[in-house]
C-alpha cells in the first residue's frame, strides 16, 4: 500500500483520490489558521513556487485537535489561506489526525513514518510528511522544522 491508494475530501467535501498525484513528491502537512506555527504557510507556499514545476506538490489538512486552533470552517479556512499568505497549494477539508476519528491518510502516514520514541502520534500543528514520487513515506518532520530547512530532502526526492 502507497499514499496513492487513500483518498481525501477536498474543501467542499468531495472525495478527491491521491492517485491524481501519482509521479509526484509530496509534503503533507497538518495545519491550523490560529497556531504560533501558522507562518510557516510563508514557507510552505515558498517551497510550493520553487518545486511545483519539478514535481512537488503539497498538501494541506487543517485540523483542529491542538489547542482549539482551527475553528473556522472549511470555506473560511481557504479564505485564510489565500487572503493572508497567498496559498495556491491545495488544502483539504478539516481532519482529526489522531484518535479514533483520524482520517485513513493520518493513519497510515503516522504508521509508515512514527515520531520520536517510536511513537505514532502527531504531537502538534505543522507535522510534515515528505512522500516519494512511489508514494512511500520517506521522512516525517516536526513543527518546529521549518519548510525552507527542508529543501535539501524535497530536492533528494525529486531526483
Amino acid at each position: 500500500m502507497t499514499v496513492y491508494d487513500l483518498s481525501v475530501k477536498n474543501a467542499k467535501g468531495e472525495a478527491v483520490s491521491l492517485s491524481t498525484f501519482k509521479g509526484k513528491a509530496l509534503l503533507i502537512v497538518n495545519v491550523a489558521s490560529e497556531c504560533g506555527f501558522t507562518p510557516q504557510y510563508e514557507g510552505l507556499e515558498k517551497l510550493y513556487e520553487t518545486y511545483k514545476e519539478k514535481g512537488l506538490e503539497i498538501l494541506g489538512f487543517p485540523c483542529n485537535q491542538f489547542g482549539g486552533q482551527e475553528p473556522g470552517t472549511d470555506a473560511e479556512i481557504q479564505t485564510f489561506c489565500t487572503g493572508h499568505f497567498g496559498v495556491k497549494f491545495p488544502v483539504f477539508a478539516k481532519v482529526d489526525v489522531n484518535g479514533p476519528e483520524a482520517t485513513p491518510l493520518y493513519t497510515f502516514l503516522k504508521k509508515e513514518a512514527p515520531g520520536v520514541l517510536g511513537t505514532e502520534a502527531i504531537k502538534w500543528n505543522f507535522t510534515k510528511f515528505l512522500v516519494s514520487k512511489d508514494g512511500k513515506i520517506l521522512k516525517r518532520f516536526g513543527s518546529i522544522d521549518k519548510p525552507e530547512s527542508l529543501k535539501d530532502d524535497i530536492e533528494a526526492a525529486l531526483k
